[in-house]
């Protein structure tokens, strides 16, 4: 009977994983993706406010990988606006595009004002990927990037959930929600790369 536990063992955590694959604090969808329920919309019918007040239609990035990230200025993460700023550098001209969400969801690490965290970005980070206005990534206030990101009713692929500051979402060329990542994978992370380039 001792033998038989690791094989109950790995069959219950086998079947647990039916509808994402885990590896570490990633998620992709897996299986049929034509079985996938149809997106409510499309990531490309959404907009947002810009860290300058200006209205930023999704639909401008169709056909560029895009990675949405929920960002903080006084977090254990906040580094990670370096290795952004890199990604960003060495993949824009091969169609990457990061989109910066700041948000006070957690741990009150996003107190600033958008001019605040803009300079914030610009002297400490020297970012110049487009940064949004102040969100917030859950609860009743989700702005609506954020509940067609979380929401598999919403972008057909997966359910997901919002946990930390730097959470990222990788996005297709096509609009279809690809991977979500939690904060501790790094910008940099070779899964990462690995999409960026396509393969």
């Amino acid at each position: 009977m001792r033998n038989l536990l690791p094989l109950i063992a790995l069959t219950v955590l086998g079947t647990a994983c039916f509808n994402r694959v885990q590896v570490g604090p990633v998620s992709v969808p897996v299986g049929d993706q034509a079985q996938a329920p149809k997106p409510a919309m499309s990531f490309y019918d959404l907009s947002a406010t810009d860290i300058n007040g200006q209205l930023v239609k999704m639909d401008q990035f169709r056909g560029k990988r895009l990675i949405v990230v929920n960002t903080a200025s006084e977090c254990g993460y906040t580094p990670q606006y370096a290795q952004l700023q890199e990604l960003y550098e060495k993949y824009k001209d091969q169609g990457l595009v990061i989109v910066g969400f700041p948000s006070n969801d957690f741990g009150g690490q996003e107190p600033g004002t958008e001019a605040e965290i803009a300079t914030f970005c610009q002297k400490n980070y020297g970012v110049t990927f487009p940064m949004m206005a102040k969100v917030s990534t859950k609860g009743k206030d989700q702005h609506a990037v954020y509940h067609w990101l979380a929401n598999k009713s919403q972008n057909g692929v997966m359910d997901t959930e919002v946990k930390w500051n730097f959470h990222k979402y990788l996005i297709n060329p096509d609009g279809v929600l690809s991977m979500s990542m939690e904060s501790g994978v790094s910008p940099l992370d070779e899964r990462v790369i690995a999409w960026v380039e396509g393969k």
